[in-house]
């Protein structure tokens, strides 16, 4: 791409979609020219030109970008009017597309097209887990043993949970994995390797929804660490605000262990001591977990402008939607599931 700026058109108008906006109009040299939702007055809401629907804004808009910030089920269409239309680079939010073979499908038509396909996935590029990878690639933890991560969103309790923030939330047959726990998928992916092989427990506690909304995974990587994920949406860690970090980690080594609090502090400790060193501080971040919606899109921009490479391109993401097949499989049988 030269350096003209860069148009892009952002597809849903919802809660989420705020996040995106938002961060695009923080990106240098990115011209945000439409918004379209089948609710046009909360497209209208947005301050953006809005449109009734997709065809439209594409003709109109004529962007470079279409960022789809819709439900899985509208992925697949999208992005095929998308490509009909020429656009050039299409991301879109996560869980991607409605089944592994709809993924599978539009990876295909996108390579096709020699378009750029990005999955939404941003906890990777939340500053904790940039941080820990740094750490990690540095040799300064030893040989890494584990990482554990336990998610306590406290949201999940009673029968209006989920209504007031992403209702939808509650008719998703599956929930704890489909919609959240594939965000560490990729995260232990991103810090520790390839996926063998995963375990996994799965439960609903909240008969108020259709999905499971508690469980652990266990993650064998093909390196022999391990990773677990141990979620549970009924209850809260301590943070102010129990979505900053959604939880708390450790990533153990030989050497030294990392813990992430619910702050968004990272704290270092060297094996054998009891003194743990603040080596990520705390601070008040704007828009969503981190920032990690705003780095997503600016490394995209960035990657598009210099033709370096782009981090989680859906043929690379489709690794996460088979592991996320295989940690149902597991639990639907009870067994260990290679990958």
């Amino acid at each position: 791409m030269n350096s003209d700026p860069v148009r892009v058109a952002c597809l849903g108008a919802g809660y989420f979609s705020q996040f995106h906006r938002e961060a695009w109009q923080r990106i240098d040299g990115v011209e945000l020219v439409g918004v379209a939702d089948q609710d046009l007055e909360a497209a209208r809401n947005t301050g953006v030109t809005a449109y009734p629907d997709l065809q439209q804004m594409l003709e109109a808009g004529q962007p470079d970008l279409l960022d789809i910030i819709t439900p899985p089920p509208t992925h697949l269409p999208a992005i095929k009017l998308a490509l009909d239309n020429g656009v050039g680079t299409i991301i879109c939010q996560k869980p991607f597309c409605n089944s592994l073979e709809e993924a599978r499908l539009a990876v295909e038509l996108a390579k096709k097209a020699g378009v750029h396909l990005v999955v939404h996935e941003n906890f990777r590029f939340q500053p904790w887990y940039r941080k820990m990878a740094d750490v990690i690639a540095s040799g300064e933890l030893g040989d890494i043993h584990q990482l554990t991560f336990r998610m306590r969103t406290g949201d999940g309790q009673g029968p209006d949970a989920y209504l007031a923030r992403q209702p939808y939330f509650q008719k998703m047959k599956r929930f704890l994995v489909h919609e959240t726990a594939v965000h560490w998928i990729d995260v232990f992916r991103y810090l520790l390797g390839p996926v063998a092989a995963v375990y996994a427990d799965l439960r609903k506690m909240n008969p108020a929804i259709e999905g499971e909304d508690a469980g652990y995974i266990i993650f064998e990587m093909t390196n022999d660490r391990r990773a677990l994920f141990d979620g549970n949406r009924h209850l809260d860690h301590a943070s102010e605000n129990t979505r900053v970090t959604f939880g708390e980690a450790l990533v153990e080594g030989t050497a030294a262990t990392l813990e992430l609090k619910g702050n968004g502090a990272i704290l270092f400790r060297k094996f054998g001591e009891t003194e743990q060193l603040e080596i990520l501080e705390p601070r008040q971040w704007p828009g969503f977990a981190g920032d990690c919606v705003h780095a997503l899109q600016a490394h995209v921009v960035s990657a598009l402008r210099s033709g370096s490479k782009i981090e989680n391109e859906a043929d690379q993401y489709l690794r996460v939607i088979e592991i996320e097949e295989a940690i149902y499989r597991s639990a639907a049988t009870g067994q260990k599931q290679e990958i």
